[in-house]
């Protein structure tokens, strides 16, 4: 029975520890209130102390340009052209036309020096540029021909000329060159001429007389040159536009006969909300990690170093009390990081707008806070989202041998951690009934859509009870899992070690057991998702590649590559390479005639079961992806040779799919004598493997049946005869003409919908009495696969199933 008065004790004793440490205190309570008013105070005088340096835009040919709309204001760009005035001062244009003796007049040497250095480079680059038009101007005519060697050594003259102007434009000291073609002024007045008398127009500026704009977008300073320049010569192309029109008494508007009015409806609040929906729910999470993450290695691996675990294990207080009280510490810490960052951050920002006068942040409107019942949800789903964290870093810091090595364990969930935030963000991404169940995902885009929803947010609070009940339960399996390494005494009194590759892969390769171990089990599932990614665009691209009628062939053939290269293959390796007895490891020996028969029957019965499950979870699950409808069809099709389909979906996955989950990483996973933690593992890696949202679910249910078979029978191959005869009923389902009309009494167990075939409750309600029968048959057999004396199955001879070398 669990004490309560010694949670507490462990608790204060923590408290008042971490209370003690200074950088603890400093990290949760002193730098929240520092940082953000810090970063608000800086950013706020950056931007009155901004002042960006002028790039420089050269103009050749600026005598001619048009003297109406003017284009050009001394040594600037016309500030009317820019959306902001001021971005006129952030572009010095040098032209090649004679300075006016104004004020603004260039009169130091050194800075007319300069101006004729660069003029000069200008030329330089208006030189080359000719030639390289010229040359491609040549190839163009040259197209068609059959003289190749021509055509090959005027490409290669191109490419040389290319390069030749970009390290040219590069070296110089441009970043916008622009040349204005002879005659542009004259050819655009005898166009707004003649469409002024309504004359037919035999000429077009715009493809004969075209200025030439260099730039290199590799270069930043370029780029945003660029940029400004295009906005400039847009807008004052669109003024010479206006000028023509009215000049032939047209609308101004005939360019644009539609010219939409757009009504912004926003409110200061929506604006408000849609600011904190994406800065809460991602500070939540970050410093929700963040503030477990140093306690949890200081009570963990701390712990260790400083030589404290022993006296705490002594105490009166069991271990479970032990970690409870460390984990309601680590607790405490999270939630107050989080909720003492979202306060400082919220008023830091409304701050800053407040000040801000009329610069941009001022177009933020009133950044009012969150409503009182947003506020309230956010402190709800805080708890069991730093409950997750907490655990989990206590976990982990408790497996570690010290707080070094404790670092290295936790910065690899605070990267999945900020992964998981980033996708969140996202506005493409909303709540659905599948995010609501995923840890971290459901937290975040339902506070996401609270405060972002001010008006429909009543249909959000449906997802808050999922959310907050998967939330709870995931916080339960982490606390689980750090409770169950603190009774662990190999975890608890590791000592640090120095690793080495080399004394490693000796020691691997010379001391074999006759199974694979955890880590190993682990690792083999770690490959097989390596390499699915890796060979993806791969198998996607040579499936493309095949013509209409071959596809479903070659995504056949390459099916069976991926099962046999990708699954099987790294399972056998290692199993080779790492362990002593391949027939142990992967259960290859022969079971008794009676698992076959219940394992066939199993199949039979748990179908149906699975797939209506599915089908009826399907607006749970996001559409199937267009591959997968892809596969699905061709395995339909009644075209495709019946033997080739389940050789590549029924039989390939079955033994190659069995020799890796229910051998290796079944054996790995139970090497410590846990058979249901086993059995649960390695459905979730089987399951996972898939990948598909729809798949993973089904896949992982079915890998609890397949291990159980696995485990009791002490046999692969009842497995293997599962999942064939499972995969095959899912091919000839598929295949099942779609006006078929069942008759002669299947109309009570099976019909057709727009889906395909569907079973009825009859059928289903026979089917799950067959598959709890089984199933119960299955747990209950205690007689080994070599038919060894019966014994009765306590845990431990259940465990022993998985362990056992007596074959």
């Amino acid at each position: 029975m669990i004490q309560w008065k010694n949670i507490k004790l462990i608790l204060m004793r923590e408290l008042r520890d971490q209370m003690r440490d200074r950088r603890t205190l400093f990290m949760v309570a002193v730098l929240p209130l520092l940082l953000y008013p810090a970063m608000g105070i800086g950013m706020v005088q950056m931007t009155v102390l901004f002042s960006e340096q002028p790039r420089t835009v050269v103009l050749l040919g600026a005598d001619e340009l048009p003297k109406q709309p003017q284009l050009l204001d001394g040594d600037q760009f016309v500030s009317n052209w820019f959306t902001m005035p001021s971005d006129a001062d952030k572009l010095r244009v040098i032209t090649d036309s004679q300075p006016e003796n104004t004020d603004s007049e260039i009169t130091d040497s050194e800075a007319a020096s300069e101006r004729e250095e660069i003029l000069k480079q200008a030329r330089q680059l208006e030189l080359e540029l000719k030639q390289h038009q010229s040359l491609i101007a040549e190839w163009d005519q040259l197209k068609g021909k059959t003289d190749s060697r021509q055509a090959e050594l005027l490409l290669h003259e191109i490419t040389e000329t290319k390069e030749r102007l970009s390290k040219q434009f590069a070296e110089s000291k441009i970043q916008v060159l622009i040349i204005i073609p002879k005659g542009l002024s004259k050819e655009l007045e005898r166009v707004s001429e003649k469409l002024a008398r309504h004359e037919q127009i035999d000429i077009d500026p715009a493809v004969s007389s075209r200025p030439l704009v260099l730039e290199n977008r590799a270069d930043e300073k370029s780029k945003l040159a660029f940029i400004r320049v295009q906005e400039a010569m847009q807008a004052w192309e669109k003024a010479i536009l206006r000028a023509r029109l009215n000049r032939a008494n047209l609308p101004v508007s005939l360019p644009t006969p539609i010219n939409p009015e757009v009504i912004d409806l926003a409110q200061d609040d929506q604006l408000a909300a849609n600011l904190w929906s994406k800065l809460f729910p991602a500070l939540l999470i970050i410093m929700a990690a963040t503030g477990a993450f140093y306690p949890a290695i200081d009570l963990g691996a701390g712990e260790k170093e400083r030589g404290t675990m022993e006296t705490l294990l002594i105490s009166p207080a069991k271990r479970t009390e032990i970690v409870l009280g460390k984990f309601l510490t680590v607790l405490i810490f999270s939630v107050s990081t989080a909720l003492l960052n979202l306060a400082s951050m919220g008023f830091t920002g409304k701050h800053m707008v407040n000040v801000a006068g009329t610069g941009a942040l001022s177009k933020m409107g009133d950044l009012s806070f969150p409503s009182f019942s947003a506020l309230f949800w956010i402190v709800i789903l805080l708890i069991p989202l730093a409950a997750l964290f907490s655990a989990l870093c206590l976990s982990l810091a408790t497996f570690a041998r010290s707080s070094k090595e404790g670092q290295y364990y936790l910065t690899p969930l605070l990267m999945v951690t900020i992964g998981l935030t980033v996708f969140c963000l996202s506005p493409a991404v909303e709540i659905n009934p599948f995010y609501s169940l995923m840890p971290v995902v459901g937290v975040a885009l339902l506070l996401k859509g609270m405060l972002l929803s001010t008006v429909n947010a009543g249909i959000l609070y449906v997802y808050a009870i999922p959310v907050l009940i998967t939330s709870i339960g995931y916080s339960l399996l982490a606390l689980w899992w750090a409770i169950d390494q603190f009774q662990r005494e190999d975890v608890l009194f590791r000592e640090a070690e120095r690793f080495e590759v080399g004394l490693w892969l000796k020691h691997l390769m010379r001391t074999k057991d006759s199974l694979p171990s955890f880590a190993e089990a682990g690792f083999c599932f770690v490959i097989i998702m390596l390499l699915q990614f890796a060979v993806m665009n791969t198998m996607r691209e040579a499936i493309q590649m095949a013509t209409t009628a071959e596809r479903p062939t070659r995504m056949m053939q390459l099916l069976m590559i991926q099962q046999l290269a990708i699954i099987a293959t790294p399972a056998l390796m290692m199993g080779i390479m790492l362990t002593t007895s391949m027939r142990k490891t992967f259960r290859l020996y022969l079971p008794r005639f009676s698992f076959w028969i219940v394992a066939t029957i199993l199949a039979f019965a748990l179908h149906p079961l699975s797939q209506e499950l599915v089908s009826s979870l399907r607006w749970f699950f996001p559409a199937l992806p267009k591959g997968t409808v892809a596969v699905l069809q061709d395995m339909s099709d009644p075209n495709q040779s019946i033997w080739l389909i389940l050789l590549a979906f029924a039989l390939a996955p079955a033994v190659c799919e069995e020799l890796a989950f229910r051998g290796f990483i079944l054996s790995g996973f139970g090497r410590r004598g846990r058979a249901w933690l086993a059995i649960i593992l390695s459905s979730l890696t089987f399951g996972a493997m898939h990948m598909i949202p729809q798949q993973v679910f089904n896949a992982t249910l079915v890998g609890l049946a397949l291990g159980m078979i696995a485990v009791h029978s002490r046999s692969l191959f009842p497995g293997i005869a599962f999942h064939f005869i499972y995969n095959s009923l899912s091919i000839y389902r598929g295949r099942v003409p779609e006006k078929w009309v069942p008759e002669h009494g299947l109309q009570y167990f099976v019909s057709m919908g727009p889906e395909g075939l569907r079973y009825s409750w009859p059928l289903l309600l026979i089917c799950a009495v067959f598959a709890i029968v089984l199933l119960r048959w299955v747990t209950l057999q205690s007689r080994t696969a070599s038919d060894q004396p019966t014994e009765s199955l306590t845990l431990s001879a259940f465990d022993r199933r998985l362990t056992d070398s007596t074959n």
